[in-house]
């Protein structure tokens, strides 16, 4: 019983990982996201390739062009020459 148990609760950790929306800049230098979920508005610096989850629960992006986008989670933003699009 205990063992379903555990193998329940990884699975779950494993499903909303899957719903998390991520981030990937793909250009040579620093971008920043905003991201307002639930009313809490953070903004999430990206170094040069770096890759990044947030949104489990829907939320809205300010690019780093300022185009904003809501995203329900699952989505990929790819920041390239500054602006985002999402894959």
């Amino acid at each position: 019983m205990t063992k379903s148990f555990v193998i329940a609760l990884a699975l779950a950790g494993l499903a909303d990982s899957a719903l998390a929306a991520s981030a990937v800049n793909l250009d040579s230098e620093p971008r920043t996201i905003i991201v307002t979920e639930g009313g809490n508005k953070q903004e999430i610096a990206l170094s040069a390739g770096e890759t990044v989850e947030f949104c489990a629960g829907g939320c809205f992006v300010t690019m780093p062009n300022g185009d904003r986008e809501a995203l329900t989670g699952g989505e990929t933003i790819e920041i390239s020459g500054g602006a985002g699009k999402i894959r």
